[in-house]
């Protein structure tokens, strides 16, 4: 029995898969306390037809993301290089806002008082500059005695370098302090001192609290099953790790979402279409996955591009703090079921980011809300039936719905069903702008790619905004309003460590073959290579503590590439040697780096310049093998075609056709197909829409 959950801002899902069975929960989150809607929805399962103790637990988490976006995490204190202090503060010149003559930047979680020098110097190469001498260890100690944090941060200049002095201080903080420390060679051993601090800081501000609540509810857990959590790299680790690391779990809910939407797209059936032809046999090949993840919940809408595997970035903002670690490439837009139409200053129509969540919620929830949202708007146009109950027990309330949509239509001198559709129109621009912008905006054209739409209110809008990019498929797979806690269950232990390299390799230094002297020199490659076996050993060590052998392992070597003189990278994949100890091998493993990174140059920017290239930093991705699930299935039966009207998706027979318009209805989500659209069930239950 393995159990995937999902916490989200107005429900929390439940998935549970024993052998062949698949048993599903939602129940309204619990935000002054997450783990109690966990547990109770757990025991709500183990109650009923999923009775027995579970062997795992895979959870995604919103305590990190929250307590960073609302200020609630630990009393933290910085210890830098001295002179330094600021930089967390100044952090670059990019306004968001070009011509806002008025911006106000995000104040830094650690304050003037508790940003600490202490006197060392490491250079750019490793060099010792300044030695950390014992008065020097001996004052900071002091001073953060008297500053009394609850976790501490410590980012000293070029330590990615050379950790010695990091090291040191962290072992005399950990000693002296008692309580948690965030080393950045340790976190993150990467240059661009701004990031990395902003980065070790947050970790340092929302480890403990994340840590308490894994703790707490790992031992809440029915028959002591081991807790994981959902990385926002897609990966996943350990509770114990995910308290240490907190910063690797800012977007875990999401993407749980974007794992399980890879995974059903990636099938040999929902690959088979107009976007390519017949695929290949092989379930498991991932490189002919064309997707766009459309994930709208009750509260934000998270869209992601998977062409092949998700996008990955090492490049976020969360509360206007930069964070460099690994994440799902994921774009999230305030436009939910629960968001709230509003009439602005100047008398238009705008619908959300603010969202009714779940207390009181939408008005046709019936719990008190009265102002319209988007939920409310697809009730009154009769999207969403009336005799619908949400989460498989909750009646919507259609006089409520209409009465809070008609006050917001009555102050903008309109009807009704104008209203509500103005309020859905609206909604699906704010969402289209943001597919747009992971497809369009970054050279991919979404009309070779799949919509896979999921999420409690998904279903209602995918067709509309596949028609608005000239998408012609839509998939919306088995319990849509829960595949973010299946994708977790789908998941794989996973892991990534990067080391900065900062070599250059001339222009034209390794176009080599295999019979070819390699013109680039020797050491370097040799270096590099070296780098990487390293990683790969230091990956091995972690799995292996979280139970994982190395056999079992995949690693896989990137490279942040850029060419000389840019800003920012471009990250590849690297071949590794055909023979390790043989310089052909390494010089041959570069060969194909550059052309990889000049085709990825000219598809992001639509030029590629013969310039020298810049091997910034070196990766190594390990990740074991997913849990082998059980594929849900369509009832068995006799194909049949219907028009229009309500159908319940578990009556549906694998290969029926339903033409539109028509609503399908289910336990987690509300499925619109509009007319001139149809839906035909596949063998595992997936629901393929196309024109």
């Amino acid at each position: 029995m393995r159990i995937g959950v999902d916490t989200g801002g107005t429900f929390t899902d439940i998935v549970i898969l024993r052998n062949e069975c698949v048993l599903t929960h939602k129940r309204l989150s619990t935000p002054e306390d997450p783990s109690r809607a966990v547990i109770e929805g757990i025991a709500h399962l183990l109650a009923g037809p999923a009775s027995g103790d579970p062997h795992s637990v895979v959870h995604g988490s919103t305590i990190a993301t929250n307590a960073l976006l609302e200020r609630r995490g630990a009393r933290t204190a910085l210890v830098t290089t001295e002179g330094f202090e600021d930089v967390l503060e100044i952090g670059r010149q990019n306004r968001p806002l070009l011509h806002n003559l008025e911006v106000h930047r995000t104040p830094p979680i650690v304050p003037t008082e508790r940003r600490l020098g202490v006197r060392e110097r490491v250079g750019p190469d490793g060099t010792e500059k300044e030695p950390l001498n014992e008065r020097a260890v001996k004052k900071v100690v002091d001073e953060l005695q008297e500053t009394a944090p609850e976790s501490v941060a410590i980012v000293l200049l070029h330590s990615y370098a050379n950790p010695e002095h990091e090291a040191r201080l962290a072992r005399e903080l950990r000693e002296t302090l008692n309580v948690p420390v965030t080393v950045s060679h340790e976190l993150l051993p990467e240059y661009r001192e701004y990031e990395r601090t902003s980065t070790c800081v947050i970790n340092a501000y929302v480890a403990p609290k994340m840590s308490g609540y894994l703790v707490s509810l790992e031992a809440s857990i029915p028959g002591g099953a081991p807790l994981r959590v959902m990385r926002s790299d897609g990966g996943t680790m350990t509770a114990g790790a995910a308290g240490k690391n907190a910063v690797h779990t800012v977007l875990s809910g999401p993407a749980g979402g974007v794992v399980g939407a890879s995974a059903f797209a990636g099938k040999e059936e929902s690959r088979t279409s107009s976007r390519g032809g017949t695929s290949s046999p092989s379930n498991h090949d991932t490189s002919l996955v064309k997707a766009i993840s459309f994930d709208m919940g009750g509260t934000s809408t998270d869209v992601c591009l998977i062409d092949g595997r998700p996008a990955v970035t090492k490049n976020a903002e969360l509360g206007g703090h930069p964070i460099r670690v690994p994440l799902l490439d994921i774009h999230t837009v305030g436009a939910g079921g629960g968001s709230i139409a509003w009439r602005d200053d100047g008398g238009a129509l705008r619908v959300g980011p603010a969202s009714a969540g779940s207390n009181p919620g939408p008005a046709c929830y019936g719990l008190g809300g009265t102002r319209p949202s988007v939920t409310d708007a697809n009730l009154v146009l009769g999207r969403l039936p009336s005799e619908q109950k949400l989460a498989g027990s909750m009646p919507l309330d259609v006089r409520a719905a209409r009465e809070a949509v008609a006050s917001l239509a009555d102050t903008l001198g309109i009807d009704l069903f104008s209203c509500a559709k103005g309020i859905v129109r609206i909604a699906n621009i704010v969402m289209m702008r943001a597919i747009r912008r992971i497809s369009l905006e970054r050279g991919y054209d979404p009309r070779r790619f799949a919509l896979v739409s999921f999420g409690g209110a998904g279903g209602l809008h995918a067709c509309d905004l596949a028609a608005s990019l000239s998408m012609d498929e839509v998939l919306v797979p088995p319990h849509p309003g829960l595949l973010s806690a299946y994708g977790m269950l789908a998941a794989k232990p996973e892991r990534e460590v990067g080391r900065s390299v900062l070599g250059v390799f001339p222009a034209g230094s390794i176009q080599v073959t295999r019979t070819s002297q390699p013109r680039h020199r020797l050491d370097a490659l040799v270096k590099l290579d070296e780098v990487y076996k390293n990683m790969e050993k230091e990956l091995a060590g972690e799995l292996s503590d979280e139970g994982i052998h190395e056999s079992s392992l995949r690693f896989e070597r990137l490279a942040d590439l850029r060419y000389l003189g840019q800003s920012h990278e471009l990250t590849v994949k690297v071949n590794s040697p055909d023979e390790p100890g043989c310089a052909e091998g390494r010089a041959a493993m570069l060969a194909d780096v550059i052309p990889s990174f000049e085709k990825s140059h000219e598809l992001a920017f639509g030029y590629c310049p013969a310039r020298d290239v810049e091997w910034v930093t070196a990766r190594v991705r390990a990740s074991a093998p997913p849990l082998q699930l059980s594929p849900p299935k369509a009832p068995a039966g006799d194909p049949v075609s219907f028009e229009g009207g309500s159908h319940h998706r578990e009556s549906l027979t694998a290969q029926s056709r339903i033409i539109g318009p028509a609503t399908i209805l289910e336990y987690s989500a509300t499925t619109y197909v509009p007319a001139s659209w149809q839906a035909l069930v596949l063998n595992d239950g997936t629901l393929r829409i196309s024109k």
